[in-house]
């Protein structure tokens, strides 16, 4: 690497090559109007780019101030180069560097919850976005509500004017600016999360009831909770991305984004005040965001869940590996197409079976090297609203599970090796990983007793799914399978049985 390449910053935005896209607006003249919690990959390669085009088109006090309250910090990258990032945009081998410049300010706020809430109660934020990932709205996947067991609501209930949650953080900053200027605010969630505004407002209206003193009325109407449907594709950033654009562009990044060519952006029109005109660039202002939640939760996110803990077990690194696997590639989109499809709901302008090829084209990226380790992350609170809600359905619609179960049982033996029982294969991290491991390592290899057990979890199964004897067969057969010698059995019997069913269900037609 050059000594001499110098780093980021305003003072070299007109010195940069022609080939990177800078800011087409004064940033010296933009004030901030909204902040983010969660500023990682994703919020710079969506919310922060899709502002910086609303600022080039039409320049307005949306600035954004950027918040992490968990790890990284900010200040020693966004934070020394002024905000300022290189978005790269990556398809097999084609390149885009643009520079993002909606980024005003950053606050590291993992110490102490004061630097964010100096922020969040100024009466010059009229929204907060947020991506803290599913498990930081500290709530119960299976039911969306609070979780008051939850170690740091717990800690926020006794300690609320030194907030370490997210419920936590945001109801003490409410009470501040109801208690100093009462303005109104519009919470905006950006995780993959359905009904994510739902979620949201049961959090903090739960958590903000247990306060009392009236904030929950003042909440109720000052307050807007609007759902959105966020999609890019922005896997982890590697050293290599860092080092690309000193190599390419003749600079350095510590802050550098990589995302894919395709975005997306469906936000549900509730807001409580003044709000950024995205619709003017790319995004969907909606009355209810639903159907969209669907179409992408249950096939994208749904395939991506799929091939990341399959492909693990096939020992496949990346989420582009796993669907150049002919099994798994003729898996997945017989799953989506067959079992899935049928259970989303009509999307305006949206064909269900082009976008089924669109996602699995959007997977095979070989340029966004989306590890498959990454993607299973969570896990946990990902399968209700990907897998188990749509096997719900399909067992509603007298319907076939067996494609879907296999990769419900996929989570739990991901899982499950990870335990000591199992060797510790590799490292995981999800909630409830301790939790299964136990269960591992006290239930051994029996796969009825240990596909029972992790089913009686109900934070994550409803009881009623759980006790479906269709449903525990077939997640029963299908990790007997991935937990022995031959994990991709599971995948040829499931396509296996799914012929067999379809070959019956053509004979009756015929008759």
């Amino acid at each position: 690497m050059s000594a001499s390449a110098e780093t980021l910053g305003p003072a070299l935005l007109d010195r940069l090559p022609a080939s990177v896209q800078t800011p087409s607006y004064d940033r010296t003249m933009l004030a901030p109007g909204m902040a983010h919690l969660g500023v990682g990959a994703f919020h710079r390669c969506h919310q922060a780019e899709y502002t910086d085009d609303l600022l080039s088109l039409r320049f307005d006090r949306w600035g954004i101030v950027g918040i992490n309250i968990r790890p990284p910090s900010l200040a020693d990258t966004l934070g020394r180069q002024s905000g300022l990032y290189t978005r790269l945009i990556r398809e097999n081998s084609h390149i885009e560097a643009r520079v993002i410049g909606s980024i005003v300010r950053v606050v590291d706020s993992q110490e102490s919850a004061a630097p964010a809430l100096g922020v969040l109660v100024s009466p010059d934020i009229e929204l907060v976005t947020m991506t803290v990932t599913e498990k930081g709205y500290c709530h119960i996947p299976s039911s969306g509500e609070l979780d008051l067991s939850h170690p740091d609501i717990v800690h926020d209930l006794a300690n609320p004017e030194t907030p370490r949650s997210l419920p936590g953080l945001l109801v003490r900053s409410l009470e501040l600016r109801q208690a100093t200027h009462g303005r109104p605010l519009t919470l905006l969630s950006c995780d993959n999360i359905p009904t994510n505004g739902v979620i949201l407002g049961n959090v903090v209206r739960s958590f903000a009831e247990r306060r009392g003193n009236g904030l929950a009325d003042w909440i109720a109407a000052n307050v807007a909770f609007p759902s959105a449907m966020v999609d890019r594709i922005a896997p982890a950033v590697t050293q290599a991305d860092l080092d690309s654009v000193e190599q390419w562009f003749g600079y350095r990044d510590g802050a550098v984004a990589v995302g894919e060519p395709f975005r997306q952006w469906v936000i549900e029109e509730e807001f409580a005040g003044r709000m950024p005109r995205w619709d003017l660039v790319g995004a969907t202002f909606v009355d209810d965001v639903t159907p969209f939640e669907h179409l992408k939760m249950r096939v994208l996110n749904g395939a991506q869940t799929t091939l990341a803990t399959l492909g693990v077990l096939a020992g496949l690194e990346h989420t582009s590996d796993a669907v150049a696997d002919p099994l798994l590639a003729d898996f997945i989109r017989r799953m989506l197409v067959e079992e899935t499809v049928p259970t989303l709901m009509p999307v305006p302008g949206i064909l269900p079976l082009t976008y089924v090829e669109q996602s699995l084209a959007r997977l095979k990226n070989t340029a966004i090297r989306h590890r498959n380790h990454q993607v299973a992350t969570d896990g946990s609170q990902k399968i209700v609203q990907r897998l188990l809600n749509p096997i719900r359905d399909r067992l509603s619609q007298g319907g076939s599970i067996g494609l879907l179960s296999v990769p419900v049982a996929g989570w739990m033996a991901y899982l499950i090796q990870a335990s000591d029982r199992f060797g510790k294969r590799w490292p995981v991290s999800d909630p409830y990983a301790g939790k299964v491991a136990e269960i591992a390592d006290t239930t051994g290899h029996d796969a009825q007793a240990l596909a029972s057990a992790i089913l009686a979890i109900d934070g994550i199964f409803d009881p009623s799914l759980a006790a479906d004897g269709t449903f525990r067969a077939a997640v029963i057969s299908a990790l007997g399978d991935l937990l022995s010698d031959d994990p991709m059995a599971a995948v040829r019997h499931g396509l296996e049985q799914d012929e067999v069913a379809r070959l019956k269900r053509s004979k009756q037609s015929a008759l």
